[in-house]
């Protein structure tokens, strides 16, 4: 099976020739791995994979931007400004509607190697009154076009690269809470719903409608897959009930909108997720990753096959902050083969990190993941 064939397979439930080692790869560990900047996570991330024999699911961020602050529409005027200070940098948003400004700033420690990679944290919100959310709401564009023909260009573009190699799996504007948490201040957003509950679902409502959107376009290109990120409604902030009644509905629409484009759906959190498995089953997301072994997490690897196994495709749990750059290649040899014992049963498994390979991990100690994973993974 080619690395395509193979995630393809696992996808949709049936058992590959092999456990797909299915390494998420972005500018951190490319640019340590290259050593130089400006690395691409569909073009060098393709090459890596070739080099180093993995199979492939890219995780691009070219629609992880709304459309909404990418550029002006007709009443909707986005102004943007990047400010380089001390080792930080801060993107400045303006967005001047006929009613008032909306305001926004984001930061991030400032890497220029690898600052297409970083996340940043909102640190001036842009919704924080019900005032805010009324200008968001009236004055919010609609998609021209050529953003479409844009996102089926970025596609047509990535899958060129990739080939058989693997899948593109970008990121879209996020899980609603995620999204959420950009534009409101996350402790706020979690009192919402005992304070304002009415102005807690309009905001939630209408921001899953413009979101649903994005999805079902880029569910309409050559993507096979698409990455919704999740990770901010974790195990450690919420628990199932509020989850149940206060995010999960409308993490359920995005969920629903991709796959009834036909298309998988990989639902990220990266922390703690363990009081969530039952959401989890409920929602049936394509995939979950990255089922994060304590201290990042408070997964338990076989509890979690056991608990969703056979509802979901699980992805990750080597941990890849710590062990895999610490560890003897033995070592790593040998928790890489527990773990497909655990996991290779009935299938429905991506091999994979606990999030994106770091830095200063040893090039010896991922070729021997690699390689014990090809082995011991075969069925």
């Amino acid at each position: 099976m080619t690395g395509k064939e193979r995630i393809l397979c696992t996808l949709s439930g049936g058992i590959p020739d092999r456990i797909p080692v299915a390494l998420f790869v972005q500018q951190e560990y490319l640019s340590y791995y290259y050593k130089k900047g400006g690395m691409d996570r569909v073009k060098d991330a393709a090459l890596l994979a070739s080099e180093l024999g993995f199979d492939l699911i890219t995780r691009q961020r070219t629609h992880e931007e709304p459309f909404w602050t990418r550029k002006s529409y007709p009443n909707w005027e986005v102004t943007k400004k990047e400010e380089i200070s001390g080792s930080n940098i801060h993107r400045h948003l303006e967005i001047n509607t006929p009613g008032g400004l909306l305001r926004q700033t984001e930061s991030a420690p400032y890497d220029p190697a690898i600052i297409e990679g970083v996340h940043f944290i909102t640190t001036k919100f842009m919704i924080n009154t019900p005032e805010d959310f009324e200008l968001f709401r009236k004055y919010m564009p609609a998609r021209d076009k050529a953003y479409f023909e844009e996102m089926k260009d970025i596609a047509a573009a990535a899958h060129g690269f990739v080939g058989d190699l693997g899948i593109c799996s970008p990121w879209g504007p996020g899980g609603v809470f995620n999204a959420a948490c950009i534009l409101r201040d996350i402790s706020q957003l979690c009192m919402d719903p005992y304070e304002d509950e009415n102005f807690y679902h309009e905001f939630m409502d209408f921001l899953s409608s413009a979101l649903e959107r994005d999805y079902e376009m880029l569910a309409e290109t050559e993507h096979e897959c698409l990455g919704m990120q999740g990770n901010m409604a974790n195990g450690r902030l919420v628990g199932p009930d509020f989850f149940r009644k206060n995010i999960q509905p409308y993490e359920q629409r995005l969920i629903d909108a991709v796959k009834n484009k036909g298309k998988y759906v990989l639902y990220h959190n990266c922390g703690p997720a363990k009081k969530l498995y039952g959401n989890y089953k409920e929602m049936k997301m394509s995939v979950w990753e990255t089922i994060s072994p304590p201290p990042q997490g408070d997964n338990d690897i076989a509890e979690a096959k056991e608990i969703l196994g056979k509802d979901l495709v699980l992805s990750g749990n080597m941990d890849q902050i710590h062990f895999l750059k610490e560890a003897k290649v033995d070592e790593v040899c040998a928790a890489a083969e527990k773990l497909i014992t655990i996991c290779k049963p009935g299938g429905k498994y991506l091999f994979d990190t606990s999030d994106y390979l770091e830095a200063n991990t040893p090039l010896e100690n991922i070729k021997a993941m690699i390689e014990t994973v090809k082995a011991c993974g075969k069925y």
